[in-house]
């Protein structure tokens, strides 16, 4: 062989054994890390052996069912049910409370009907029914005849007499304008707004009546109506009238006569359906909560479980302000021939209102704990917001810090328990709203903001962890927090 050609590798003395791949029997092209440890020589017989096994193992792989697939359908099934459940039970859960809240407590009912004493649709509804029930209680004729056999009696002619005997249409149109005048003035005084509130105060307990059947007071319910006594207000009228010098405005009896606000041939089970709810006015807001968490429990992924959850509520509590529009329509469609719509509607309108800021409430609620667990979560919009918001805080913490602002020991622990402090302000956030006497929107909002608040702060004392000092970059460098710390 020519000198300076390298000599052809060669087998190892002793070995005349055909060249064999990669020791262990794997395939050819398989990578091996250069510093791994040496595997084991196998023989013949180890090597049909290990790839009998690997092809029953791939066999076996291949014939099982994907049970954690399987799994997950069925928790996303059952997490779907418990939050559809959740959110109709939220619904009947807003109603509940506000028909014990007007049951129950008097200051509400009072601080709900207090308004409608100065109503104008209501003061002008109110005139023309007591109007109406005071002149029925008038015999003008027999005043006519008084008045004419007075003039004869008194030596006028009786062509006069007669005269003033045809003038029955002329003197019952004075006597109505009379009586209107002085029921307006009653409804609209100062004093009948105080008799308002004492009166509704006194027969709160008529309400139940109202709206369960039982009790009694000043509504009632007979002839599928729910209707107001106004015996007490052509009273106070008829002493007006008699102050006035009407003399015969005293002979009115006491009367007892109704000031019809709903009517339908449903009020029975209408009546039962709020008997339930007053009952159910307790326990049904807890349930709803318990249900929803299950649901959120029962997800595969949680935090879209709390999505769903929250904005079940948010679409239910839409829905019921929807109802209550539409009911409202129904409702001024039921009333009995003559009466005022736009006295009822204000009625209903005042009725309703706590109810509909409840609604309004919950809807907020919903939409905030919606939008708040979008924004934990991992897409690029909710990273680009906490980003620029944690870059915005930590831009105005190294402007404090320069200034010589030194957080220390308070700045590691918030980092420490930065989760713990997190948790703690939505705790605290969520008892104050459970707790709040009938929130308002209003009061979400503002919740909201002082939350926001709490983890701006939580956000800027945060100084990150300790420095090491044994770092091989140099002194000073902090490491950047874990994902969602």
């Amino acid at each position: 062989m020519p000198s300076g050609e390298p000599e052809p590798a060669s087998d190892p003395p002793g070995d005349n054994s055909p060249r064999q791949g990669p020791a262990g029997g794997e395939p050819p092209g398989t990578a091996r890390p250069p510093d791994a440890a040496p595997e084991p020589q196998l023989n013949a017989g180890d090597r049909a052996e290990l790839a009998e096994l690997r092809h029953r193992l791939t066999a076996l792989e291949a014939s099982r069912p994907a049970p954690r697939a399987r799994h997950h359908r069925l928790r996303t099934s059952g997490s779907v049910v418990l939050i559809v459940i959740s959110s109709l039970l939220a619904l009947l859960a807003v109603i509940a409370v506000w028909t014990n809240s007007i049951i129950g407590d008097t200051d509400r009912y009072v601080a709900t009907v207090a308004p409608l004493a100065s109503n104008p649709d209501v003061q002008a509804a109110l005139t023309n029914r007591v109007t109406t029930e005071v002149l029925a209680q008038i015999d003008v004729k027999a005043l006519v005849d008084q008045l004419s056999a007075a003039a004869v009696q008194q030596g006028a002619p009786p062509e006069l007499g007669k005269l003033i005997g045809g003038l029955s249409g002329p003197i019952t149109s004075g006597l109505t304008q009379l009586v209107s005048t002085t029921v307006n003035k009653v409804v609209t005084s100062d004093q009948f707004e105080t008799l308002w509130v004492d009166a509704n105060r006194a027969v709160h307990s008529s309400l139940d009546k109202a709206l369960t059947g039982k009790g009694g007071g000043a509504v009632s319910l007979e002839n599928n109506q729910v209707a107001i006594d106004i015996g007490p207000f052509v009273a106070k009228v008829k002493d007006q009238l008699v102050a006035s010098g009407f003399g015969p405005a005293a002979k009115i009896p006491e009367v007892h006569t109704s000031f019809v606000v709903y009517q339908s041939k449903d009020i029975g089970k209408v009546k039962s359906y709020f008997r339930l709810l007053q009952i159910m006015g307790s326990w049904l807001p807890i349930i709803a909560v318990l249900v929803a968490a299950a649901g959120v429990y029962t997800a595969v992924n949680r935090r879209h479980g709390l999505i769903g959850a929250a904005l079940g509520v948010a679409i239910a509590m839409l829905l019921l302000g929807v109802v209550l529009t539409v009911f409202r329509s129904f409702y001024l469609d039921h009333l009995p021939p003559g009466a005022s719509q736009a006295a009822a509607g204000a009625i209903y309108d005042a009725l309703i209102r706590f109810l509909r800021a409840s609604v309004r409430a919950v809807g907020v609620t919903a939409l905030v704990t919606a939008v708040g667990a979008v924004l934990i979560g991992p897409s690029r919009p909710a990273v680009a917001i906490r980003t620029a918001c944690s870059s915005s805080i930590g831009a105005l913490r190294g402007v404090s810090t320069s200034h010589g602002m030194r957080l220390g020991p308070v700045g590691r622990f918030v980092h420490r328990f930065k989760r713990w402090i997190g948790a703690g302000i939505l705790v605290v956030a969520a008892i104050v709203l459970a707790t709040w006497s009938y929130p308002t929107a209003a009061v979400v909002w503002w919740i909201v903001v002082v939350v926001l608040v709490g983890f701006a702060v939580r956000e800027f004392l945060d100084t990150g962890p300790a420095t090491s000092s044994t770092s091989p970059t140099g002194a000073g460098r902090a490491s950047a927090p874990p994902p969602g710390a």
